[in-house]
């Protein structure tokens, strides 16, 4: 049940943002820009027993926050070197605002500036 109401929560958050579109990578859904680069990816045990989401981060992001709560972040495989963030969503205390703020900087990280400046015309959340 987590997995399908994080995955269902996730889904939502990826596809309010302009220009985006799901479709399945490497067996996972996974949430691109235009089509074509790749801000979010859903992993259901992909590389382990555990379920979460792979995303962009700011510079620093991830080191800051899987020291300061590795229950809830990781690095994740493959992409963790270029400072990706891992995000777990089978555990207790999924923070919804605080993954909403992480899904708009992943967008933000590899969105082009035009897609970004209609973001910010849109007003708050």
């Amino acid at each position: 049940m987590v997995v399908v109401d994080g995955l269902d929560r996730l889904r939502e958050l990826c596809l309010r943002l302009p220009d985006t579109t799901e479709r399945l990578s490497h067996g996972e859904p996974t949430w691109f820009i235009r089509g074509k680069k790749t801000f979010v990816m859903f992993a259901d045990q992909h590389h382990d027993d555990r379920t979460g989401f792979w995303c962009a981060a700011p510079e620093g992001v991830q080191e800051s926050l899987v020291a300061a709560d590795p229950e809830h972040f990781f690095r994740p495989p493959y992409v963790g070197h270029r400072g990706w963030l891992g995000v777990y969503l089978d555990v207790e205390g999924v923070d919804w605002d605080q993954l909403e703020e992480i899904v708009d900087d992943a967008y933000r990280q590899i969105a082009p500036k035009t897609l970004i400046a209609q973001l910010d015309q849109s007003g708050p959340r």
